[in-house]
């Protein structure tokens, strides 16, 4: 059986054979189809990308019926469990497999080599308001490395490209630290390389004083693993935007700038904030039933159910919830998770819910255990970035490597004024 797709044009009576591969066809077949010679062709409207893919990759694979999350054919669950470092995930996405001792070993000195910041960054950031948003202060900054870096244009040298990559991952911790740090009015903590990418960010965000910060174990697995978890999700929508904008050949900070303030948005990096304001908003146990009664009612959202793509449970919040406990031993019970548990288990087995596939997403524990590690919640989108980063990177990598890409620009359907003429100003009345 032929790999195609027949069309009928019912306006001219052709008929044409459109290939079919990799269960797509190409946007630009259709141009072909046309209802005359000044006919510009066939177009295809898709607003918000619901059913177009714009890129080939290799690096995340989503099945949101099966709630299926893997990176390079690892399943998510297994990454978060087996790996001991977020360096080690971050390793396969960049290069494809896992690495090997050895290359661990140098893959951790490369990014660890370029930890540290300008102190010229360092006195940018001195300069935002003791109240800016820290996610601000995150995209405005990694924006302003290109301006310490100019090599980084060079985009096409594998070598140059590579070392922008590891100062983007290393700096992003010591960013993201440095504007907490800002926001609390405290002295800024230089990275120690010795401790691990997680411990690091930890000592960097809560050190004070002259005596060593203790690192509690348990919460330095629980940073890795979340960071392991947001690491990368395929075509959403601060990659599209690291992709689009990187296809202008624009340096890889301005990308990563571009990226993060996609993230920043309430629908995307946001979320699991949006989680915690709906739970103190319903503030106790028993209310839970009244504020479920809302939501079937539309006076209300269930905020942190639902996805997207997944149609089943998240694959990442089964790993963030059994994560809660742990991190809950340490810092004691968030006393909002009773609130939590009881909207799951509601909606796990309401028929409103059900029919409609909500399922609990990544956002509805994540946040209580920021908040219980000591994080504000208007830090959570920096946080997301931190890891995402090297997704991004990963993503505007492979895309700059793809012989298809040209510099993205989508098309528009034009529902305006025809061509008009030009009316003097005293005939247009008053």
């Amino acid at each position: 059986m032929a790999a195609t797709l027949s069309v009928t044009d019912n306006r001219t009576g052709k008929v044409y054979e459109i290939p079919i591969q990799n269960g797509t066809i190409k946007a630009m077949d259709l141009r072909q189809i046309k209802s005359g010679e000044d006919d510009f062709g066939l177009m295809s409207y898709d607003p918000a990308f619901m059913n177009t893919a714009s890129v080939k990759s290799s690096i995340t694979f989503i099945d949101g019926d099966k709630g299926i999350l893997r990176h390079r054919g690892y399943p998510i669950e297994e990454l978060a469990e087996s790996s001991t470092s977020f360096m080690e995930v971050a390793y396969l996405l960049m290069y494809g497999d896992l690495p090997t001792e050895t290359q661990r070993a140098e893959w951790r000195q490369r990014i660890r080599h370029h930890t540290f910041v300008h102190e010229s960054i360092k006195k940018l950031m001195e300069a935002f308001r003791y109240d800016a948003h820290p996610m601000g202060m995150f995209i405005s900054t990694i924006a302003a490395l290109s301006t310490f870096y100019p090599e980084a244009k060079e985009i096409m040298d594998p070598e140059i490209r590579m070392k922008q990559v590891h100062r983007l991952i290393a700096k992003v911790p010591t960013i993201a630290a440095f504007a907490y740090r800002h926001s609390k009015g405290m002295p800024y903590i230089y990275p120690s390389n010795d401790l691990t990418y997680a411990g690091n960010f930890l000592n960097m965000m809560f050190k004070t004083g002259d005596s060593p910060y203790h690192i509690h174990p348990a919460l330095e697995r629980a940073l890795t693993v979340l960071f392991i978890l947001h690491v990368d999700h395929e075509q959403n929508c601060s990659t599209n935007a690291m992709r689009m904008v990187g296809s202008s050949h624009v340096d890889p900070y301005s990308s990563t700038a571009a990226a993060a303030a996609a993230l920043w948005g309430p629908l995307h990096g946001g979320a699991n904030e949006a989680v915690l304001r709906m739970l103190d908003e319903i503030g106790s146990i028993n209310k839970v039933p009244a504020f479920i009664k809302e939501v079937k009612e539309g006076k209300g959202r269930l905020m942190g159910f639902g996805h997207r793509v997944y149609k089943n449970y998240d694959p990442r919040a089964k790993v963030i919830k059994k994560l809660a406990d742990d991190v809950f031993e340490v810092t004691g019970k968030n006393p909002m998770l009773d609130i939590a548990l009881e909207l799951e288990r509601i909606a796990l087995h309401d028929d409103y819910f059900m029919k409609r596939k909500l399922y609990p997403n990544v956002d509805f524990y994540s946040g209580l255990i920021y908040q219980a590690m000591g994080f504000p919640k208007d830090f959570f989108p920096v946080l997301f970035a931190i890891p995402r980063t090297v997704g991004w990177l990963a993503q505007w990598i492979e895309h700059l490597q793809d012989a298809d890409q040209k510099i993205a620009r989508p098309r528009q359907i034009y529902l305006g004024h025809d061509v008009r003429t030009w009316v003097p100003i005293e005939k247009r009345g008053r």
